[in-house]
């Protein structure tokens, strides 16, 4: 697929703590014909470790899994809109897991996450004839 054709779709959702989310935008005959990998993290920021403060971050990262491109990202947690907004460019320039692996994340900061990400919590296998109905391995990962 040309990158031409490629468009993203940035998400906010206004909420306390905020959550944003950014997604590859793929057109109709692409959609649920790929396995994902998800990654995530659930964590208390260094920031609120050290106050004190009770607050925690969830991110999750969507990688396809033949081609290793980042499909998308998801952050709930304080600074959510400005991270995520900045790797929207990354998934715009179709970045794949190997780059984000390599970038050097900005320490101390909840976005070096994203980049320090090594292990799939979830394989999600879709079924191109079950019109993006997850088939029986996915449902059993998630538990269902």
């Amino acid at each position: 697929m040309s990158q031409q054709n490629q468009t993203i779709g940035l998400f906010h959702l206004l909420c306390f703590p905020s959550h944003q989310l950014v997604k590859l935008v793929l057109p109709k005959n692409r959609q649920n014909k790929n396995t994902v990998i998800l990654m995530s993290a659930n964590f208390r920021p260094l920031k609120a470790t050290l106050s004190g403060l009770p607050e925690q971050v969830l991110m999750k990262l969507i990688v396809c899994a033949s081609t290793n491109k980042v499909l998308g990202l998801h952050m709930c947690g304080e600074d959510a809109p400005e991270i995520v907004q900045g790797f929207a460019v990354a998934v715009k320039a179709g970045l794949t897991k190997a780059d984000f692996d390599v970038t050097v994340g900005i320490h101390p900061t909840t976005a070096e996450e994203f980049v320090t990400m090594r292990t799939p919590t979830r394989k999600i296998r879709t079924n191109s004839s079950s019109e993006g109905r997850k088939d029986v391995e996915a449902k059993a990962a998630a538990g269902v």
